[in-house]
């Protein structure tokens, strides 16, 4: 598997996301709750990445290009980023042997962009599910889908909130992180954090290769549905919210 660097730059970003000319029609469906990733999937908890501005590849092979600005981070840096916040499962199997972490503070290496600066993870193969622990949601940042160089849909971290029924304010503490996971009826090969103003800071990948059908690629045929969790010890179980967002050819 060749590296396959995707990097936008922040300026680049800007011009390409509204010069890109196809965009594929696609449902995506958003959940957010507290609790961690869907059974099935394949875990990658970052934890192999060091700080380098070159493509380096995860545990899982993923390929993660680290813009100048941004980040593998570990802990809190005051005014910069913020470990993102472990609790209800949010941690469950991407511990060392598939583990569970510790509740609290993410003390493992997690992924940091600052403002203007972008996160690239090349998956190398077409997903139609892919999930991640999204720290301090706020409503500056973003996490764009391409399948190649076609942009197939924008989460935005207003979006990834309301699923999680929460607010987009940055809240550092355990009400402001929330496991998101995100199904496209159109596939995807790359994600691309996008950081708009404070940091936008991530861990804990969850996806799913797509499997086809014959002749259908259209759909996988083994991405997992959300798990059923606790929402913020209320007891409330069920998912915290459900986003249909559909995304019409430009």
């Amino acid at each position: 598997m060749g590296i396959r660097s995707k990097l936008l730059g922040a300026g680049v970003a800007a011009v390409a996301f509204g010069l890109l000319s196809t965009s594929a029609m696609a449902t995506t469906t958003v959940t957010a709750s507290v609790g961690g990733a869907p059974t099935g999937a394949i875990l990658d908890n970052l934890d192999a990445l060091t700080q380098t501005n070159s493509p380096q590849f995860s545990s899982t092979l993923i390929t993660v290009t680290v813009a100048p600005g941004a980040y593998v981070a570990t802990g809190s840096l005051g005014g910069v980023y913020a470990a993102p916040y472990l609790s209800g499962g949010n941690g469950n199997g991407f511990g060392p042997g598939s583990s569970n972490q510790a509740n609290g503070a993410d003390a493992t290496p997690y992924l940091a962009a600052e403002p203007g600066a972008n996160i690239t993870l090349d998956f190398g193969q077409e997903l139609h599910y892919v999930g991640l622990l999204w720290g301090s949601i706020d409503g500056y940042n973003s996490l764009a889908l391409y399948d190649g160089s076609t942009l197939v849909d924008t989460i935005t971290g207003a979006e990834a909130a309301a699923a999680a029924l929460t607010l987009p304010n940055g809240d550092q503490s355990v009400g402001g992180t929330a496991y998101v996971n995100i199904n496209s009826t159109v596939q995807f090969d790359t994600i691309v954090a996008i950081s708009g103003s404070p940091a936008f800071e991530f861990d804990n990948i969850a996806y799913n290769v797509q499997q086809c059908d014959t002749n259908d690629c259209t759909q996988s045929t083994n991405v997992p549905e959300p798990i059923t969790l606790s929402l913020f010890g209320a007891g409330i179980a069920g998912l915290a919210g459900l986003r249909f967002r559909r995304k019409k050819s430009s």
